[in-house]
């Protein structure tokens, strides 16, 4: 029998993969998850029982929360990336370290084939196959959901003429949780004008009176809340338990896919996006005017790169190595406040703020220029103007 790894969720599809791999084509299935944030133990031992059930030959769940901060997480935070100004790339940049870990496990075992149980009509099987093939081409990819286009009443009849009856019902919403937020789809998010329903997020309103945070930041990474220091990681944990309860960070993504179609998705992201903004705001009182521009440039670009599964390409480290040197002054306070439905940016402590110079308040006082010096800088600054409208004087 040959080795094969299954990138296993204990979903319909994967569940299809692990038995029809097992049983009808006769392979050594290996199933392997990776856990990037949003998986108990209970839910873990759960996936690892229903996989040896349908066939499997082993299980193996990777802890992988600590190198998705490090290697994806950290950077995003750095860039401010929200994709089209709105998605913080919750679940998609975490598709690129499962995959990542998955291959590596593929070649741990000496596997001669990988499996996932992606579709023909989304954004993972690019991810997933890229990063495969790239890694390890020698390693055979196999696709029995994207490579036969089975319909989900397919599966489940596959399934239970197998003696497989788990309760198949489709949820009315998709949910995917993950160290950096939850996604969520329905029917509402197939269509172009249909909001979701408040009781389709996970988190529902349970607080009401605000409630500000003092948010620490250290070279850029959240080292603590309200005082008490903790690991950037667990910060994210302890941030999504107190804004989730606000019914922060919801909205509706629409973007570009990587085929070409557009795609519209729910989320629900309130520590990410607190985060982001937060780390923004200290990044304007610290960072000087171009270093702003250059890092919206290069963080939307990382972004893109990320979201389409472009991670491996050598220009993702020189964008970190850039992404990374912009933080060395990135370090104070931020005070948010939280509310329902809502967060505000109340303000930064930082000994880093460039407002705190002595040379002058923004529409107050001149400290380090005379009258005569701003007159002249005026007259300078004009003289591109002065020429364009003395040659095109006679022009509409």
């Amino acid at each position: 029998m040959e080795k094969l790894v299954l990138a296993y969720s204990g979903g319909l599809d994967t569940s299809y993969c692990a038995k029809y791999l097992s049983k009808d084509k006769g392979f050594e299935v290996h199933a392997v998850s990776v856990n990037t944030g949003g998986f108990s133990e209970e839910e873990i031992e759960s996936i690892h029982k229903k996989a040896l059930e349908l066939g499997a030959t082993s299980y193996t769940s990777i802890d992988a929360v600590q190198t998705f901060y490090e290697k994806v997480v950290k950077y995003l935070i750095f860039g401010n990336v929200l994709k089209n100004n709105t998605y913080p790339l919750s679940v998609s940049a975490e598709r690129i370290v499962q995959a990542i870990e998955i291959v590596n496990y593929a070649k741990k075992v000496g596997a001669k084939y990988i499996a996932h149980g992606s579709t023909g009509a989304g954004n993972d099987q690019v991810r997933f196959d890229m990063i495969f093939q790239i890694i390890a081409p020698e390693i055979e990819i196999i696709t029995p959901i994207r490579d036969n286009k089975l319909a989900r009443e397919v599966e489940i009849e596959y399934l239970k003429s197998n003696g497989v009856d788990y309760p198949w019902e489709k949820a009315k919403y998709s949910i995917n949780r993950g160290l950096w937020g939850t996604s969520v789809g329905g029917d509402e998010t197939l269509t172009s004008h249909k909001s979701l329903p408040d009781n389709a997020y996970p988190s529902q309103l349970e607080e009401t009176e605000p409630k500000q945070l003092k948010l620490t930041f250290q070279k850029g990474e959240l080292i603590a809340i309200d005082g008490e220091n903790d690991t950037p990681v667990n910060n994210i944990i302890k941030l999504e338990a107190i804004a989730s309860k606000y019914a922060i960070g919801r909205d509706i993504h629409v973007g570009d896919t990587i085929i070409g179609i557009k795609g519209r998705v729910g989320f629900e992201a309130p520590a990410s996006l607190i985060i982001i903004k937060a780390h923004h705001l200290l990044e304007k009182h610290t960072l000087t005017k171009w270093q702003q521009y250059q890092k919206e440039q290069q963080g939307n670009f990382y972004g893109m790169l990320l979201h389409e599964g472009n991670y491996l390409d050598e220009v993702m480290r020189n964008i970190e190595a850039f992404l990374t040197d912009t933080q060395k002054n990135v370090s104070g306070d931020v005070f948010v406040s939280l509310h329902p439905y809502r967060f505000e940016l109340d303000g930064i402590a930082s000994p880093h703020d460039l407002m705190n110079a002595s040379f002058g308040s923004y529409g107050e006082m001149n400290k380090g220029w005379t009258a005569d010096d701003a007159k002249g800088f005026i007259k300078i600054l004009s003289n591109s103007g002065k020429i364009y409208n003395h040659v095109n004087q006679n022009n509409d």
